[in-house]
C-alpha cells in the first residue's frame, strides 16, 4: 500500500505539485493522468525518493521514504519514463545487478530471467550493451528487472512509451495479474484508453494538483453525466 500525505515540491517561485493526498491499496492498478507538465513525473518522484518532497511524506508499506529510504526502496520496484540509464553495462549483468541488490536467490533469479526474457523477446539480447539496445529494447530490460523481485509495489512512469504493440500489451496484462494477486501497481500515463481499459481507479492532475481521484463511475457521477469516455471527462478537468 501506498499512502501519499500532503506532498508538494516547488522550485524556487514554481510549484509543480501542491498538497497532494493519496491512498493506493492492495489488489488494485491505479492510473495518475495528465497532460504533459501536470506533475505527473515529478509526482512519481518523490514517491520513489528520486526527490525530496519540499514537505510531506510517502509511506510505502509502512515504510517513510523520506524517514527509512532504503526500506521504502526494497517495497517497490521503478520503472522510468527515461530508460537511458546503465548503458556501460549488459542486459544480464544489469539483471545480476538487480539481484544482488534485492538479495535475489539464485535459482529465482535464473528461472525470472529465463522466462521474463522469453516473454518480451530479450533472451538473445542479453549479453549485449543496453547501450546498442533500441528505446524499446532498453524500456524492456528495465521492465524485465523490475519484476525480478516479485515487487509488492510496481510503479511504472509512461511505461508503454516506445514499447512494440506486442511488449504493450504484455505489460498491461502484467499490471492486471499483479494487482489480482493483491500487489499495487501505480502507473503514470496521457494514453488515455489505456487507463481506461485497465485501472480500478485514476487520478486526474493538473497545474500539480489532484483533481480527482476515484472510479471512472464516480468520476461521471462527480462530473454529472451518465455516459462519456474517459478522454471527455478528461478534458473537462484539466482544461
Amino acid at each position: 500500500m501506498i499512502e501519499i500525505q500532503n506532498i508538494s515540491k516547488d522550485y524556487g517561485n514554481k510549484l509543480a505539485v501542491k498538497d497532494l493526498n493519496l491512498t493506493l491499496h492492495e489488489g488494485e492498478v491505479f492510473g495518475l493522468l495528465g497532460p504533459n507538465g501536470a506533475g505527473k513525473s515529478t509526482t512519481i518522484k518523490m514517491i520513489t525518493g528520486i526527490l525530496n518532497p519540499t514537505k510531506g511524506d510517502v509511506i510505502i508499506d509502512g515504510h517513510s521514504i523520506t524517514q527509512d529510504a532504503l526500506e521504502a526502496k526494497r517495497c517497490f520496484s521503478f520503472v522510468s519514463d527515461t530508460p537511458d540509464m546503465f548503458l556501460g553495462m549488459t542486459g544480464i549483468d544489469y539483471l545480476s545487478f538487480l539481484a544482488s541488490v534485492y538479495k535475489i536467490d539464485q535459482k529465482q533469479f535464473i528461472s525470472k530471467v529465463e522466462e521474463l526474457s522469453v516473454e518480451f523477446a530479450m533472451k538473445d539480447a542479453l549479453p549485449d550493451m543496453i547501450i546498442n539496445y533500441s528505446h524499446g529494447m532498453r524500456q524492456k530490460i528495465f521492465i524485465i528487472g523490475s519484476l525480478l523481485h516479485d515487487p509488492k509495489n510496481w510503479i511504472l512512469d509512461e511505461p508503454l512509451t516506445g514499447l512494440d504493440p506486442d511488449a504493450a500489451f504484455k505489460v498491461k496484462n502484467y499490471m492486471r495479474k499483479m494487482a489480482e494477486n493483491g500487489k499495487t501497481v501505480l502507473f503514470s500515463t496521457h494514453v488515455l484508453d489505456v487507463a481506461e481499459k485497465i485501472c480500478d481507479r485514476v487520478g486526474i492532475i493538473a497545474h500539480g494538483e489532484l483533481k480527482f481521484a476515484g472510479t471512472l463511475t464516480e468520476l461521471r457521477e462527480k462530473e454529472q453525466v451518465t455516459e462519456g469516455d474517459l478522454e471527455g471527462l478528461f478534458l473537462n478537468l484539466t482544461r
